[in-house]
């Protein structure tokens, strides 16, 4: 079974590893959903989620992936920011 996790920055619940580790630092993993790279624009370019989350919603909460084609099933940016509440 494979395990995912959530983007803290959209909600996202699709990414492949932990956005960051104690053991391994940054994921460098970049959201699909809100585009987010973690490692780069948070520690390289210092961008805060909450920025980015803002930029985001501004911009219509599109999908950010090029190659990913069709989007993901039921995928509802809106629904999944909800999931950013329980944090």
């Amino acid at each position: 079974m494979t395990k995912f996790y959530m983007c803290p920055v959209c909600g996202y619940p699709g990414l492949k590893r932990a956005t960051w580790t104690v053991e391994h630092g940054s994921s460098e993993e970049t959201c699909p959903s809100c585009g987010y790279e973690f490692g780069f624009t948070d520690a390289l370019q210092g961008i805060s989620y909450e920025s980015w989350r803002d930029k985001w919603i501004a911009g219509g909460m599109k999908w950010r992936a090029a190659g990913v084609k069709p989007l993901p099933k039921g995928w509802n940016p809106g629904e999944q920011l909800r999931n950013l509440i329980d944090l």
